[in-house]
């Protein structure tokens, strides 16, 4: 697409995502996709626009949503029929809100439900927040930079999102508006970063427990509660009423610890994959 014809092709994504957001109680454009639309180059992606509606594929990962008032037309068929002709094998799309219509687009295209990614939500309040012997939880410094990467890969090794963070990754997040390091807690061993909790403000309501890792050679001495402890104190610090979280649906540890913070299932995400042919 040439770069003249972005303003508005973006203007269009924007106003659909917004209007499904408002209707759905999820937007169907994820951070990732946002930032890649924002470059010149769509991040490698492609994007096809119709008045009301718009697919966007970047390698793998297609976003496809239709506004409120325009579904039941077709639109979103016809998207996907433009986008999936050139995607790749192993194409797959998240449904943010569990949506009978992407269920039912997924079935008539040959993808099965393959993941499911839980929201999780709690009120903002007092926190117990316990430290670990020989950790010091701290704010980022740009010195960090190495450590919080090398912790994310570790931590994140199989995550076929979070797990490709690299450099430039980083640097992009840290660029966004609501990026503060105050907010970015790390747990500090003194010769090297254990874990890192990554806290998100969205606005003057709401926040987010945005990332939380630790290192696989420093698990079972309680870092990741204790990380995720003091990142909602800090939210709570701000004057945030409610926080939520993302997490996988079978990550059965990560899922207890966050219970026992007081968070509570609210919706699910679901990811489709195509259906692999014998």
């Amino acid at each position: 697409m040439p770069v003249g014809e972005l303003p508005a092709a973006r203007a269009v994504v924007l106003g659909v995502a917004e209007g499904a957001a408002e209707a759905d109680g999820a937007t169907p454009l994820d951070e990732a996709a946002r930032i890649a639309l924002g470059h010149d180059d769509l991040g490698g992606g492609t994007l096809w626009v119709a008045p009301d509606a718009y697919a966007f594929r970047r390698g793998p990962d297609l976003d496809l949503a239709v506004a409120p008032a325009a579904r039941r037309q077709g639109l979103g068929r016809a998207l996907a029929e433009a986008a999936l002709a050139e995607a790749p094998a192993d194409v797959r799309a998240w449904s943010h809100a569990d949506h009978p219509a992407a269920a039912a687009l997924a079935r008539a295209f040959g993808f099965d439900r393959v993941r499911e990614l839980w929201v999780m939500a709690r009120e903002a309040g007092p926190v117990d927040v316990s430290g670990v012997d020989g950790v010091t939880i701290r704010g980022y410094r740009d010195s960090d930079a190495d450590e919080v990467l090398r912790v994310n890969a570790a931590a994140f090794a199989h995550h076929p999102e979070q797990g490709s963070m690299d450099a430039a990754n980083l640097a992009e997040r840290m660029a966004e508006p609501w990026f503060d390091p105050a907010g970015l807690l790390v747990a500090d061993a003194g010769d090297g970063l254990l874990a890192f909790h990554w806290t998100k403000q969205h606005d003057a309501e709401h926040g987010e427990v945005y990332v939380v890792a630790v290192d696989p050679a420093a698990q079972g001495r309680g870092l990741g509660r204790a990380v995720t402890a003091a990142g909602l104190a800090h939210l709570a610090s701000l004057g945030v009423h409610r926080i939520i979280l993302y997490v996988e649906s079978d990550n059965a540890a990560a899922l207890a610890t966050y219970a026992g913070l007081g968070f509570a299932h609210t919706s699910t995400h679901v990811q489709y994959a195509r259906r692999h042919q014998s």
